[in-house]
């Protein structure tokens, strides 16, 4: 019996989204422990800021006027934009003045970039080749990016012989979750989908390699995984 290759998508496409939303909650321990200390110590917002980014470009491109038959991509970017959009709102409530001008500040530029990617895919290309070249190339862009943040960790591990701050799981996870999409991305070929989910997966597989090379049994943690950067720190969970 040959299985209809869009019903293999949608169930890898479902699997995507189960394992991206798992991901998407992973930070929620230290926003617990924000709002119970109502105080963001030195932590800074800056992952969540880039992620709602993200989500909100990978959402637009989902849209049927967009990217027709990419509703799983929509369902589970516009669930991870109401997470972001929640961690921010949290994040705001309990800093200080200074961070919050800095916060609104990028969010503001990051809505006027939205605003005007919108309006010049709408008004500007009038068929669904264009309009998923330019709104595609901008999620590549910026996944690309997002998928390259934990080079700074992998560095460190190289530098310090140590997976202290490389959690197992979560680079586990990370590169199950690299795969789906990109298996997704294969079955009807999406070479915008194809391009930041494959080389999420060569970073995933990567960080296993490197995990099982400097493992000691005895300094890895899991905190890495639920923490936000502090100021003066460039890598993003």
């Amino acid at each position: 019996m040959v299985m209809n290759p869009d019903a293999v998508r949608n169930v890898v496409g479902i699997i995507g989204n189960l394992i991206s939303f798992g991901l998407f909650l992973s930070p929620l321990p230290t926003f617990v422990t924000i709002v119970k200390k109502k105080d963001v110590e030195e932590f800074v917002p800056d992952p969540y800021l880039a992620t709602f980014l993200n989500c909100a470009l990978w959402v637009f491109y989902g849209l049927p006027f967009i990217h027709p038959n990419s509703i799983l991509v929509v369902t589970i970017n516009g669930t991870g934009l109401l997470i972001e959009i929640a961690y921010l709102a949290i994040y705001f409530a309990y800093a200080p003045k200074p961070k919050r001008c800095r916060m609104l500040g990028v969010l503001t530029v990051e809505l006027v970039f939205l605003a005007a990617v919108a309006a010049g895919v709408l008004l500007g290309a009038h068929t669904y080749d264009k309009r998923s070249l330019i709104v595609g190339t901008l999620c590549v862009f910026f996944g690309t990016l997002m998928y390259a943040a934990p080079l700074t960790i992998m560095k460190q591990v190289i530098a310090t012989k140590s997976v202290e701050y490389m959690p197992f799981t979560l680079s586990l996870v990370s590169f199950i979750n690299g795969i789906c999409w990109t298996i997704y991305a294969f079955i009807r070929f999406d070479i915008f989908i194809t391009i930041p989910n494959g080389m999420g997966t060569l970073l995933g597989a990567a960080q296993l390699i490197l995990y099982f090379c400097y493992y000691d049994g005895s300094t890895a943690k899991n905190k890495g995984a639920l923490e936000l950067p502090k100021d003066g720190d460039s890598s993003a969970v």
